[in-house]
């Protein structure tokens, strides 16, 4: 699977960013280490997500490309798919609930993307997304749980690794899994000794069940205010890559979390979408004890200007 995400990598070149990875001597003195943020919320369409759907897209077949794809997600999945669309001259569609940030259903239409919208509290995304794939032979495009998105996630990490050599830690946001099983595959590759913890929102602590498990649970429909883990599990391929390569899975609260984005607006200077704070959220929190050198995948900065002004208001 790293030969996945090195073929990846350079699929990727002159396409997506080599985000920056930026320090702070205010957070290592909290923290009592030396950190580093890999910075995806400088990706192309704000987060990690082009990664994989170019990989994924980029890779599809001229017929496949012809009749267009798929896929299902609550905004960066949807946004970054939309986005290799136009890129690649593919057709697009997205499954999105009618609770979705509107900002991220903006850029994703504004990319031309066709929108269907669904209740998520009635109508299950998959089931619609797979309806409509066959009715229409669009290629589905998964969020996370495929194997060309997985390794296009990897990516960033990889870059990570190859920019600082080692790492004592990484801790990565989880939603479904496809950055945390992607980047802890880069990074067991590049730095064995490297422990790789999952960070998931305690409302939606799917995968911190299931890890510690080892049985798949699912939570639906996570009241979390860090939209981009309201997956309800991970995916078949997710699971077993997650047990496989992950040392651990943490949970961080809500009020952490929007303390991880205030700290990340006002000492850095960083617009962080409250799915991308999940690492920093766990390190203020004290819910990971760091010692050496600490990799933070920052995952994103799209959040609407509400959800930043209660944020920064609380």
């Amino acid at each position: 699977m790293l030969g996945r995400i090195r073929a990846a990598k350079n699929r990727l070149k002159s396409q997506a960013h080599t985000t920056p990875i930026m320090t702070s001597r205010t957070l290592d003195s909290l923290v009592g280490a030396a950190v580093y943020l890999k910075c995806e919320n400088f990706q192309r369409a704000g987060a990690f997500k082009f990664r994989g759907a170019f990989n994924a897209l980029s890779q599809l077949t001229k017929s496949e490309k012809e009749s267009g794809v798929i896929t299902h997600s609550s905004g960066n999945h949807a946004q970054a798919v939309a986005l290799v669309g136009q890129l690649l001259g593919i057709k697009t569609t997205i499954v999105m609930p009618n609770d979705a940030p509107i900002t991220k259903r903006a850029a994703t239409e504004a990319y031309g993307a066709t929108v269907i919208e669904y209740d998520p509290e009635k109508i299950n995304r998959e089931d619609i997304a797979k309806a409509v794939s066959t009715e229409h032979g669009y290629t589905l495009i998964h969020p996370y749980d495929h194997l060309e998105v997985i390794a296009g996630q990897g990516t960033a990490a990889l870059e990570m690794f190859e920019d600082l050599r080692s790492l004592d830690m990484l801790l990565v946001p989880c939603g479904g899994g496809g950055l945390l099983s992607g980047s802890a595959i880069a990074a067991k590759g590049m730095d064995p000794e490297c422990q790789v913890v999952g960070i998931e929102p305690k409302l939606a602590d799917d995968a911190t069940k299931s890890f510690h498990t080892r049985t798949l649970h699912c939570v639906k429909t996570p009241p979390t205010i860090a939209d981009g883990t309201r997956t309800p599990s991970l995916g078949k391929f997710t699971f077993p890559l997650v047990l496989e390569y992950v040392d651990d899975m943490k949970t961080v609260s809500e009020a952490k979390i929007m303390e991880a984005v205030r700290f990340l607006f006002y000492r850095m200077k960083l617009v962080v979408e409250p799915s991308g704070a999940l690492g920093i959220a766990a390190l203020l929190s004290r819910g990971i004890q760091p010692k050496g050198r600490i990799g933070v995948i920052i995952s994103g900065g799209n959040m609407n200007a509400d959800t930043m002004t209660t944020i920064l208001n609380a």
